[in-house]
């Protein structure tokens, strides 16, 4: 078993945002994989971000936003309140958007379905850098 890790910064700014990594991820695997079957996990360690498998550019992406602002509104209601107004959420938001998946590959691509995109999801404009640790595992 061998396992190859890479890890990248980007910047997600200071507004909620879903950052497609899918191309990423493929390059990753283009660079490490060998062709082999195996396991890609993408992780981000942060306590106010996610990973998320969805389907991106119709909709999907700004509906997830939308529906987290729903569950998980901006206002003083949170225990957790430093940082800018209604911050608490984006502590919550890892028990709803995990911060890591976990991926088949199958000959050295991802086994994801027709409109999947693997996804980093930002609510917290407080931090505008993210880091994302990709591992291959073979």
């Amino acid at each position: 078993m061998t396992m190859r890790t890479r890890t990248f910064e980007l910047t997600t700014g200071h507004r909620e945002t879903v950052v497609d990594l899918t191309e990423r991820c493929r390059s990753f695997l283009e660079e490490v994989s060998a062709g082999a079957d195996g396991l890609l996990n993408v992780f981000v360690p942060h306590a106010t971000a996610g990973v998320a498998v969805i389907e991106t550019g119709a909709g999907s992406d700004d509906d997830l936003l939308a529906a987290l602002r729903e569950l998980l509104p901006a206002d003083d209601r949170w225990r957790h309140r430093h940082g800018s107004p209604g911050h608490g959420r984006d502590h919550v938001l890892p028990g709803l958007v995990a911060p890591h998946a976990t991926l088949p590959v199958v000959d050295g691509r991802m086994a994801l379905g027709t409109w999947q995109s693997v996804v980093l999801v930002d609510t917290n404009g407080d931090n505008p850098v993210r880091t994302v640790r990709l591992s291959f595992l073979a």
